[in-house]
């Protein structure tokens, strides 16, 4: 995602944060992943006050940035947010620069679908989270911008999403990451489009095409509206001091075999 789309990242955090309605969590360490300038921000330290707010930060976004915004919506933001460092830093090392057991709540907006490994990601969560934690997140599904498929020519050349997961192969893939009672949910949202222009633009800022001749952007090729599927999940880390079975056997540390006394 891209500054261009920034609205719909903060749309998309705003549902996930009412899908948290629901939830009690005892919360004192968060990770977002990605950060952004948004106003989760305000929204997650009002939630939980307490809490210290461990900061992936987006593509071509800034620490500077993002203290900016913090500063002029919530002054407790600033003070309880802690850098880990940039998407591309995970992107290279594959590993969240956080230790074990060390967050409550992981919230990620708008990120796995650029991931060509989400179950790597997953299994990151499940490492930096503590016993009882959360990860919440949301992704763009298979069926994002399925009007631009029947396209014969365009402008832009198009680009599959990495990880063309639907709700059902998430679900899977977490409880493979040993993850309890995930909870998978989905909804269709239509953007319409006045101008082929401003159409473009968003293809570009999520991902999904890049413009290879601006000059024969011809409006009656493109179609006026874009359907994003937009894929909710949350799931617990339960079980943590639990052996992880193998080949259907279960092994078992001998620290976790209590003695019995009369």
């Amino acid at each position: 995602m891209t500054a261009p789309i920034r609205w719909l990242q903060d749309e998309i955090a705003d549902r996930m944060l009412q899908k948290l309605d629901i939830v009690k969590l005892d919360v004192k360490n968060i990770l977002v992943v990605p950060d952004f300038p948004g106003d989760h921000l305000n929204a997650l330290t009002k939630r939980f006050p307490r809490a210290i707010i461990h900061s992936i930060a987006e593509e071509g976004v800034s620490q500077s940035q993002l203290w900016r915004k913090k500063a002029f919506s919530n002054l407790r933001a600033l003070f309880n947010t802690n850098s880990s460092g940039s998407i591309a830093q995970y992107l290279s090392s594959g590993k969240f620069d956080l230790p074990d057991n060390s967050v409550d709540l992981v919230f990620s907006d708008l990120l796995l679908q650029d991931l060509a490994d989400p179950k790597h990601f997953l299994s990151e969560s499940w490492r930096i989270l503590r016993e009882g934690g959360l990860i919440v997140f949301s992704y763009l599904g298979p069926d994002t911008a399925k009007e631009l498929r029947s396209l014969a020519s365009a402008p832009f050349r198009l680009k599959n999403l990495r990880s063309p997961w639907d709700m059902h192969d998430m679900g899977d893939a977490l409880m493979a990451e040993r993850f309890s009672d995930p909870v998978m949910d989905m909804e269709y949202l239509t953007l319409d489009y006045e101008k082929p222009e401003l159409l473009v633009a968003d293809i570009e800022a999520m991902n999904l095409g890049v413009v290879v001749d601006a000059s024969s952007l011809d409006p009656s090729l493109l179609p006026q509206k874009l359907t994003l599927e937009v894929v909710y999940g949350h799931a617990w880390a339960l079980g943590k001091h639990l052996s992880k079975a193998q080949n259907n056997l279960a092994y078992i540390d001998l620290n976790q075999i209590g003695r019995k006394t009369r």
